[in-house]
């Protein structure tokens, strides 16, 4: 129970993120509104609090030194769960919420597994979504394994910031050095220690030298990297910042390009520093002089929710059937909206009308009745500012203040007197959400929503796209435990001109069925509803809405499993449009649910540049494979695309069977706003990835070298990551944020898209040969198919990369490229290597489409031309190191090296001793006697 709630919090927080949820401000040098939430499912325990602010302090400091003096943590918000006791030092939140959290302090996914990692999956430089501490973590007891909590919190910042990587790979521990010995992947290589088996049973420990593997060159499996506990190094905060004396970051003139690290793979074999650097973060700030002043903390604790419906009922609502279609969309919001909610209701026109002061949502009996104030009649022009300052004035009434409250704002058009309130809005501490009809919604209200930190929504007057019911429905659950959680299984919908049926199929899956509910609309006439569960039963009893033009059921219990048939008949009109909406909540508590997530990588964007789709498909908090994904990108006149999302590792995809589905969206129509929806469909090819660790996490250490020998700390718990557990049938639909696109061209689209950058090129050697493979990139990003393929060598990696133009080609003639997201294999010959100590070759690939038009130079691959010796066992001594150079040492520290060389003198002491006695008994014994 306890790990389903771990995922349930998690995932909610998850789910309801957006694009750009984070609420940080970067002001004079200090990073401002930082949230830090604490699970409900925390036992209640002030330590923690008191710990999260002794974290942050001194976190604050070590990130003012690693930045160079440019870069603190100014203030901080701690949300404290709803079931904590109250405090008179706790105060409500404002825009603050577990939406926007930046760190979760939640127990382990997996029991035992307490590792601090941050959730990252888009590109280098790009923003991850939150980091995750567990309460173990934060209370100081996984010191040894991890470092001290501040330390960590900058490790981890590093990759929410800026979108670094680790300087390690748990994949590939270890490579094949230009030292022609097997070194630990990390950075950078003045951090010395040994790498060693280490095996424990019980109190008893053992440990051996590692092991080549045949196959690989490399160290055996079990072989694994000691870092000695005292060091003089100074970086990297990104591979081990654990270590006392590590107190920077990799930078260009210390930094490991040849270790195969995440960080060299995911970002062009740059440095961490250099990826800052180039930062807006660095670029918008300079160094101090005086040091920084400590952390500033609110304490916040998490209230019932209280939301304002501000419903736009001016003249233009009136085409399009906008106004019925608002109605239906905010009559299911109400039936969906959990118990325990305060809900009003303002409708505006060119003035404003409060039509329902707030009521308490507990029974149907309210809902029912504020549905009953929904606007009738459309006329006048738009005040959103009118309706916005009511909204303020309803809560005030009730409340006494806005703070935290939800203003649910929809408007189909233009009011140029938005910025009269916009100091208001800033002022109130509510949080605006707007739903945008049409194509003339008002686009300064967006600003709103970025400053108060709600979502912003889209639906076109396309009808059967169901845009205003996804709308509504995403604001419906808010913060509410996955339980209360509407999860969509279904949202479609037809126009029907010469047919007269819309027939479909629904999965009900095990994880759901609880509050199962079916919503039909119509424009016209009610059409012949036929609904039946997977074995045959027709379901009677919908609820049917004239006036709104809608019917409701909601199947008592929990749903059977399997598949639902519905069929419905168009009435005798020319042209209908018909649309169903089906969504559940999870059906028991000790099974987490599947779930589904979507958004785009950017709010705004600007012709050419290409956006992002992502969909995260889940149970529980791990990822589900091999689902079939689709993304459904509308403009705001309803011109619609669709998209196969992949999780390839390759394109827009940066790391395979993770979960997360993306692909590249360059199919721009016009200038304005879009929606984003996905659909995900699961069957018997659909598996979760039982128990995957994390990327971007603190590295786990095993065990320090202290004066040459190994104290272990406590093991992590085994697990078979490799684990794949196949799940039934299922289908999941989710709405994603609105986006802004502008420039646009209004004629004629020149081809300006250039192929994708590869980003999974592997080289092996066999013999004499490489062989290459990768992913096919497409004409335009991810779709089509390339010209041709250059593919170019060199001994130097940075030469490679920086003028990959002038290095040595490979013929590539018969090399014909296949279509996007095929795998490519190509073999050739490397030829004479002149210079005799030339250790590696290096490789890269660069598309080129029938336009000319190449891509970015694909990430380096590299082959050894050696095979590579195993460290000095203990007992051996170590070749003494050039003078001048900056060596290290995995096979043996300078402990064990000092015992050795004292330990040697000591014996060839005594074996000196031993044959010069035995020498000297020689010679008495042939010496001649001498009488008296």
């Amino acid at each position: 129970m306890g790990l389903f709630r771990t995922f349930v919090f998690l995932l909610v927080l998850y789910l309801l993120q957006g694009s750009n949820t984070s609420l940080v401000q970067l002001n004079n040098n200090g990073y401002e509104d930082i949230i830090i939430a604490i699970d409900p499912d925390v036992p209640e325990d002030e330590k923690i609090i008191e710990q999260i602010k002794d974290m942050v302090t001194t976190a604050s400091s070590y990130l003012f030194e690693a930045t160079e003096k440019r870069l603190f943590f100014k203030n901080v918000s701690i949300l404290i769960p709803e079931n904590w006791k109250e405090n008179i030092q706790y105060r409500r939140p404002k825009h603050e919420s577990y939406t926007h959290a930046d760190v979760l302090v939640a127990p382990p996914t997996v029991p035992g597994r307490d590792e601090p990692y941050t959730r990252h999956f888009m590109e280098c430089g790009n923003k991850g979504e939150f980091i995750h501490f567990t309460p173990d973590f934060v209370l100081g007891k996984k010191q040894n394994e991890y470092g001290p909590a501040g330390r960590v919190f900058v490790h981890e910042w590093a990759h929410l910031r800026w979108g670094v990587f680790d300087e390690y790979n748990e994949d590939e521990p270890f490579y094949k050095a230009k030292s022609k010995k097997i070194e630990a992947t990390r950075c950078s290589t003045g951090i010395s220690g040994m790498n060693r088996v280490y095996k424990c049973q019980g109190d008893s420990c053992i440990s051996r030298s590692c092991r080549i593997d045949s196959q690989t060159n490399l160290y055996e499996k079990d072989c694994q990297f000691f870092p000695d506990k005292v060091q003089n190094e100074k970086a990297s905060i990104l591979f081990m910042q654990s270590i006392d004396s590590v107190v920077e970051f990799c930078s260009a003139k210390n930094h490991n390009r040849e270790a195969p690290s995440i960080q060299n793979k995911k970002c062009d074999s740059r440095s961490i520093w250099e990826v800052i650097s180039n930062s807006e973060d660095f670029n918008n700030t300079v160094p101090m002089v005086a040091p920084p002043p400590q952390p500033a903390f609110s304490l916040l604790k998490i209230s019932q929710r209280i939301v304002c419906l501000v419903l736009d009922k001016s003249g233009s609502m009136a085409s399009d059937n906008r106004l019925n279609r608002m109605n239906q969309a905010a009559k299911y919001f109400l039936l969906r909206i959990v118990n325990g909610s305060w809900v009003g209701m303002v409708h505006f026109d060119s003035s404003a009308y409060d039509k329902s002061q707030l009521i308490q949502i507990i029974s149907s009996n309210e809902r029912n009745k504020l549905s009953e104030t929904l606007p009738t009649t459309a006329s006048g022009g738009t005040s959103i500012c009118s309706g916005i300052k009511s909204a303020f004035q309803m809560i005030k009434h009730s409340f006494h203040q806005t703070d935290g409250s939800d203003i649910l704002l929809l408007t189909d058009g233009e009011d140029n007197t938005v910025s009269s309130c916009m100091e208001d809005v800033k002022q109130s501490g509510a949080i605006i959400h707007l739903i945008a009809l049409g194509p003339s919604a008002d686009q300064a209200v967006i600003e709103m929503t970025i400053i108060t930190g709600g979502l912003h929504q889209l639906s076109s007057d396309q009808a059967e796209n169901n845009g205003l019911i996804d709308a509504f429905g995403a604001l419906a659950s808010g913060n509410t435990d996955i339980s209360q959680q509407d999860l969509q299984l279904e949202s479609t919908g037809l126009t029907l001109t010469n047919d007269h049926w819309m027939n479909g199929t629904v999965i009900i899956d095990s994880t759901v069925g609880k509050d199962t509910f079916f919503l039909v609309t119509w424009g016209q006439q009610r059409p012949d509803i036929s609904l039946w569960d997977p074995s045959g039963t027709l379901m009677g009893g919908f609820t049917v809405d004239t006036n709104s033009k809608m019917a409701y059921l909601s199947i008592a219990g929990i749903a059977k499993v399997g598949i639902w048939t519905y069929s419905l008949k168009k009435a005798q009109v020319s042209s209908e449009t018909l649309t169903i909406t089906v969504t559940s909540r999870a059906s028991n508590s000790s099974v987490p649910p599947i779930t589904m997530k979507a958004k785009m990588n950017k709010d705004t964007n600007s012709y050419p540049s290409p956006m992002i789709a992502y969909a995260e498909v889940q149970q529980g908090y791990f990822p589900v494979l091999g689902a079939n994904v689709t993304a459904f990108i509308e403009s705001q006149s309803g011109k619609m695309e669709s998209l196969e999302l992949l999780d390839n590792g390759a394109g827009a995809d940066s790391f395979k069977n993770d979960g997360v589905y993306s692909r590249y969206f360059i199919a721009y129509r016009e200038n304005g706003r879009y929606s984003l929806k996905v659909q995900a469909q699961g069957g018997t090819n659909a598996v979760t990835r039982s128990l995957r660790n994390p990327l971007n996490k603190a590295l786990y250490i095993p065990g320090w070298v202290v004066n040459g020998e190994i104290e272990g700390n406590p093991p992590k718990p085994e697990v078979n990551e490799d684990t794949q557990t196949a799940l039934e049938s299922f289908s999941r639909t989710a709405s994603g944020a609105a986006f802004v696109v502008s420039n646009v061209p209004t004629n004629s689209f020149p081809d300006v898209f250039p192929p994708s950058q590869i980003t999974d090129l592997d080289a092996k050697t066999d013999e004499d040969q490489i062989t290459l493979t990768w992913t096919a990139p497409g004409d335009d990003f991810d779709v089509g198919k390339v010209q041709q393929y250059i593919i170019r060598t060199s001994r130097s990696i940075l030469d490679l990369r920086d003028n990959f133009d002038d290095a040595l080609q490979v013929n590539t003639t018969d090399l014909l490229p296949n279509e996007a997201n095929s795998k490519e294999t190509f073999t050739f010959k490397p030829g004479n290597i002149s210079e005799e100590n030339a250790t590696h070759i290096f490789i890269a690939i660069q598309s080129v489409d029938k336009s000319n038009l190449t891509s970015k130079v694909s990430n380096i691959a590299q082959v050894a031309l050696f095979i590579p010796q195993a460290d000095s066992s203990p007992d051996e001594n170590p070749q003494n190191p050039s003078p001048g150079e900056n060596h290290h040492n995995t096979g043996v520290n300078i402990s064990t090296l000092v015992l050795s060389v004292v330990g040697s003198v000591v014996v060839v002491s005594i074996i000196l001793s031993t044959t010069i006695c035995i020498l000297k008994k020689k010679k008495n014994v042939s010496r001649p006697s001498t009488g008296f």
